[in-house]
């Protein structure tokens, strides 16, 4: 068995099954109840099933991983050979996830540090990527939590959603601001802040907000080298077709990621979402 440090985020980290592969990342699955089924993201619910749902306007809500399974995840990566973990989670202000795996790494048989991000889809998977890098070139692990952390401060999240509504039933944004953008037909821009969802502008239309999704976008690449991810849930054109405007748009880009979201997200944003996520290297 080797001996290094190992690492591990959550599934709403979004990042392809090829690339955790290639690094050893372990993801630990969130739930999405759907009705009064319990499915674990990534392996049991599709996202078009979720977007059937949700259009259906079945009842869907989520919840974090169990401590036990934390724990069984540390103990299976400790038994590889790993000798620390760095345990990567979103955003605290969103989810129970990372309190669960607070509680988990207290017995945990290897030492491990548990690293709220204040991040969420590939916002959350660059600061993974980065502790995943420092670890491989054999980094400890203050020095994997110390990459990941840098690595956070610096990327940024926008999301663009048809309606608020989604993000008021799960309580992610306050039920004055969703009246707001309903009783003023306004296409709203969100971003996360803090580790938490907040509106950032209003907008008329859908393709002028989209358009101002861009825009806000390539102006916070700049001119730097810049990891980009695109996400959508039931709008791969629409995603599609922002990535290739950013990809000429955007001079510094190193790496574009276009991506539908899982159903852990998509329960509280619904189908329309468009995201794009600016993380410098």
């Amino acid at each position: 068995m080797s001996r290094h440090v190992a690492i591990v985020t959550d599934s709403t980290a979004y990042l392809p099954p090829r690339t955790m592969e290639r690094h050893g990342i372990t993801a630990v699955p969130l739930t999405v109840v759907l009705g009064d089924q319990a499915l674990d993201e990534g392996t049991e619910i599709s996202t078009r099933s979720l977007a059937q749902a949700l259009q259906k306007r079945r009842p869907v809500t989520t919840s974090r991983p169990s401590p036990e399974l934390f724990a069984e995840t540390y103990r299976k990566v400790a038994e590889s050979g790993a000798t620390g973990i760095v345990s990567l989670h979103l955003s605290a202000e969103l989810s129970g996830t990372y309190d669960a795996a607070v509680l988990a790494a207290r017995e945990a048989p290897v030492p491990v540090r548990v690293v709220d991000t204040g991040a969420v889809a590939m916002a959350l998977g660059f600061c993974t990527l980065a502790a995943a890098e420092a670890a491989e070139a054999g980094g400890t692990v203050d020095e994997a939590v110390t990459a990941a952390e840098k690595r956070a401060s610096g990327t940024s999240a926008y999301f663009y959603v048809d309606t608020l509504d989604y993000l008021r039933r799960g309580g992610r944004i306050g039920a004055a601001q969703a009246l707001l953008g309903s009783a003023l037909a306004v296409k709203p821009l969100l971003q996360l802040d803090g580790g938490r969802i907040e509106l950032l502008e209003k907008v008329r239309t859908a393709s002028r907000a989209i358009a101002r999704l861009e825009e806000i976008a390539a102006d916070r690449a700049g001119s730097s080298q810049v990891d980009i991810a695109v996400h959508h849930l039931a709008a791969p054109e629409r995603a599609s077709a922002l990535a290739d405007r950013l990809r000429a748009r955007v001079s510094g880009l190193a790496d574009l990621h276009v991506s539908e979201v899982g159903a852990v997200i998509g329960a509280h944003t619904g189908p329309g979402l468009l995201g794009v996520v600016v993380s410098p290297r």
